[in-house]
């Protein structure tokens, strides 16, 4: 509402000691442009501009009481207006109305028609972009103040834009919820004659020399600083510049590490600002450390920040109900964005960082509600009987028996097939676990009662291995009963495979891709129902595929798929259900808050005889002797990995340095073996190309970036060995560690770290000693947080930036709070929730989707 704007603009004067900086341009000035752009003098002709500014005077030449005075008399005025009847008007204009624009490509009405908006239009600065006024409704040409281009912002031209979009700065909004990584305390002022080396402090002292020295062969900038208590050098290294920067008598703010040179204290390369009369952003407080990337540096984008919160937080609209806010004892939202970039200590920017994570854990908790609800009643299920005797005729007829965790999870499909709701079930079990053998219990089980089924993998080769795998298992199986294949790979060349399997007296499996041969026959198959089980790519929910009778679709490698290829795959049938499955060993209580909308089996045990891969951190002075041992086993007939460093600045960056790496490999350390490259840029084609050439042993080592197909099963290959493993997470470390003990030979992962840090000497511990994916995971989530864990954004959910899965407490507290209003009012249709409303819109337009 427009009275809450005003309101949380006057709120800001409060907290900044009414001291006239809540807006640019003067409170006065924005009063007066809030009256008449509101319309509030309009609809209430009883007002007079003199009850809403100061009489006889102006804020600005008003002494602090008698500001502190006048804020109250107009937040007074804001109850007046505020009156029952008001309400019911503003809850009457947000309904949707008959005919109103449409918000998106393919919608009739607008979902929700938003409450005005109020944009801030100070006077400009020099070289500021005017803002456009408009008042912000549903229509979708209208926009939020917020969401303006970074443009509009002093010093943001074409090229600084640019920079600022690589990091994901594109709007106000983004700059305002662009956190920083970490800070660094410089809040501890201290006299110069108590410094002490090796700690990070600041000293308020006046410059007394200033000059360009030459250390070696680096130009430096040198200054001697005082105070009352004594002086002190300080160096630049490398800054020559900076020299022009300080003057005799100036007095400055110098923050940093105070070290030990040749008996002498020195602050070296201390960040640095002029004491002016305003507040300090560089040094003597909290100071926040951003992510850059080329050609942007820290000062700059602290100013720009600090200059973002100043003068565009207030207009952030708090969405979090009253009576939750003030139950979870939270920070009003502008205030958290506030101290969540310049704290003023420690204990508010921890009370920040709960209330904006709070904020992420609410919003996708309600959103993967909604979709849950959504998923199930907007069509009903199929019930699907079950015949349990023959379907462990088909478990009895299997060379091995399911482990307690597999019958366990089989059976919770089960009783889900059986209930007129659709089922969304997430299976869940590291590699080796028995996820397969899962599955395939499942959709036997559902083509026995007359449907057919569906498994779509991310990449061909995976696709190819789930049909190999499936074949093997009916084949082997039918054998094991005195059912060999009626005629296997007969009616569709390699694609196509018919068995007679109990419980069935016929099953067709085909395998569906984009490369298949004869795909229009095989759709017609499909469609009449003569297939009974498909396997393969994203080609299975392309138009065209057309399914008989589908009752259970199956994905594999779920966070490799968004919630558009789940829908799609979806609609192939009458609402069938839904198993997806990951070996990606997800904590709980990570599972619970990504995928809300899923209900959760785990297979947490490995079957028996499932072999320990000898895992072992290797110094970088035994490289040569790691290279030797890779060597001898090959010579064994084996095959290896080689994983090339993580480069997080770009994937450009990574791929070449992986080329590089492939290139000295294959020149000065491997020159008579047979080397692939496998990288991330890749076309799809030739990084599956390559995978089956190393498949069929056309290759002895795979030099590869981290892309590395997750499930890929080559059984020949006993050696992994990671470069620059301390960068890896433990559960990247884990599923790299994973491609290898596929099949019978003893198999190895060595780790490569140069230098690692005190948490990656922790990690590289750990994973040496620790064989358990979920124990890892839970470690990797408290050593490196739900962002890193993934290393991704997740597909269809919103990104997370503040919340740490691993404060179970916060998690809980925010899943039941989502919970609870859930169940009261599942649509936020009330009017006290239109702000809600409006944020669950727009995270889950960005993010995915919620109605």
């Amino acid at each position: 509402m427009d009275i809450d704007r005003l309101r949380k603009v006057l709120e800001h004067e409060a907290r900044l000691g009414f001291d006239d900086r809540a807006v640019i341009g003067g409170l006065e000035a924005f009063i007066r442009n809030w009256l008449k752009d509101t319309g509030q003098l309009a609809r209430n002709p009883s007002l007079a501009l003199d009850r809403f500014l100061p009489v006889n005077s102006s804020y600005a030449a008003m002494d602090k009481k008698g500001r502190q005075e006048w804020v109250g008399w107009v937040m007074d005025l804001l109850e007046e207006l505020e009156a029952p009847a008001a309400l019911a008007a503003a809850a009457a204009s947000a309904a949707p109305r008959a005919g109103s624009p449409t918000t998106a490509a393919g919608s009739s009405a607008a979902p929700v028609a938003i409450a005005p908006e109020i944009p801030l239009n100070p006077p400009l600065k020099k070289g500021e972009r005017p803002l456009q006024r408009g008042r912000v409704t549903g229509a979708p040409t209208e926009k939020s103040p917020l969401d303006y281009p970074i443009t509009v912002l002093k010093g943001i031209h074409d090229k600084v834009e640019a920079k600022f979009a690589k990091l994901g700065v594109k709007t106000v909004r983004d700059a305002l919820y662009f956190f920083p990584r970490r800070h660094l305390d410089y809040s501890q002022l201290a006299p110069i004659s108590s410094l002490k080396p090796g700690q990070e402090q600041t000293v308020i002292a006046t410059v007394w020399e200033a000059r360009v020295v030459k250390l070696g062969n680096m130009r430096c900038t040198e200054a001697t600083v005082g105070d009352d208590s004594g002086n002190i050098r300080a160096i630049w290294f490398n800054q020559p510049f900076l020299a022009e920067k300080f003057h005799v008598n100036d007095k400055i703010v110098f923050s940093g590490r105070v070290t030990d040179f040749r008996g002498q204290l020195q602050l070296d390369n201390p960040a640095w600002e002029h004491v002016e009369d305003k507040e300090l952003i560089h040094t003597g407080r909290l100071v926040p450390v951003y992510p850059l990337t080329a050609g942007l540096f820290p000062r700059q984008v602290r100013r720009l920040v600090k200059e973002v919160v100043d003068r565009w937080s207030a207009l952030v609209e708090d969405f979090i109900p009253y009576d939750i806010k003030n139950r979870c004892r939270l920070l009003n939202l502008d205030e958290a964005i506030a101290q969540a970039h310049f704290p003023d200590s420690l204990q508010l920017k921890d009370r920040a960082r709960e209330r904006l994570a709070f904020d992420e854990l609410f919003l996708l908790q309600l959103g993967v509600l909604s979709r849950k609800q959504k998923w199930q009643e907007s069509q009903p299920g199929t019930a699907i009987a079950v015949d349990r005797e023959a379907l462990d005729r088909f478990l009895n007829s299997l060379p091995f028996k399911l482990t307690q965790a597999q019958a366990r999870s089989l059976q919770e499909i089960l009783e889900d097939l059986a209930r007129p709701v659709a089922m969304s079930r997430l299976l869940q079990g590291e590699v080796g676990s028995g996820k397969t053998v899962v599955a395939m219990a499942a959709l036997l089980a559902v083509v026995a009662g007359g449907h057919q089924g569906a498994v779509m993998a991310p990449t061909e080769i995976l696709a190819e291995q789930h049909f190999r795998t499936f074949t093997h298992l009916l084949s082997d199986a039918g054998h094991a009963a005195g059912n060999p294949p009626l005629s296997p790979f007969a009616e569709g060349g390699e694609n196509l495979a018919t068995f007679a399997r109990p419980p069935l007296a016929k099953l067709t499996v085909a395998l569906l891709t984009s490369n298949t041969k004869g795909k229009k026959a095989l759709y017609g198959q499909i469609s009449e129902g003569a297939v009974d089980l498909v396997v393969g790519t994203h080609a299975v929910i392309q138009e065209g595929v057309e399914f008989h009778r589908l009752g259970l679709a199956v994905i594999d490698e779920q966070h490799r798929f968004g919630v558009a290829q789940r829908s799609a795959l979806r609609q192939k049938g009458f609402n069938p259900h839904m198993l997806v499955m990951t070996a990606t060993p997800i904590p709980r209580s990570l599972a619970l808050t990504l995928y809300g909308d899923l209900d959760l089996s785990v297979i947490d045990q490995l079957p028996p005889g499932r072999q320990t891969i000898a895992t072992k951190w290797v110094s970088p002075e035994k490289r040569q002797a790691a290279y030797q041992f890779l060597r001898q086993e090959i010579g064994k007939g084996r095959q290896a990995f080689i994983i090339c460093p993580l480069i997080e600045e770009s994937e450009a960056v990574e791929t070449r340095a992986a080329v590089e790496e492939y290139n000295r490999l294959s020149r000065e350390v491997f020159p008579d073996l047979r080397l692939g490259l496998l990288h991330g840029r890749l076309p799809p084609a030739k990084k599956d190309e390559t995978m089956r050439l190393f498949r069929d042993h056309a290759m002895d080592i795979l030099v590869s970036t981290p892309v590395v197909e997750v499930g890929i099963d080559i059984p020949n290959a006993t050696v992994m060995l990671v470069e620059g493993a301390d960068h890896f997470g433990l559960s990247q470390l884990h599923q790299f560690r994973g491609r290898v003990g596929r099949g019978t030979e003893k198999s190895y992962c060595l780790l490569l770290a140069e230098d690692p840090s005190p948490e990656g000497q922790e990690r590289l511990a750990l994973i040496e000693k620790t064989h358990d994916g979920f124990k890892l995971a839970e470690e990797d989530l408290r050593l490196r947080g739900p962002g890193e864990f993934f290393g991704t954004r997740q597909s269809g959910v919103p990104d997370l930036r503040m919340a740490r899965i691993s404060d179970v407490a916060l998690l809980e507290k925010a899943r039941r709070e989502a919970q609870s209003l859930f169940m009261k009012d599942p649509r936020l249709e009330l009017p006290h929730y239109l702000p809600l409303r409006r944020e669950m819109a727009r995270v889950w337009k960005e993010g995915g989707e919620w109605s």
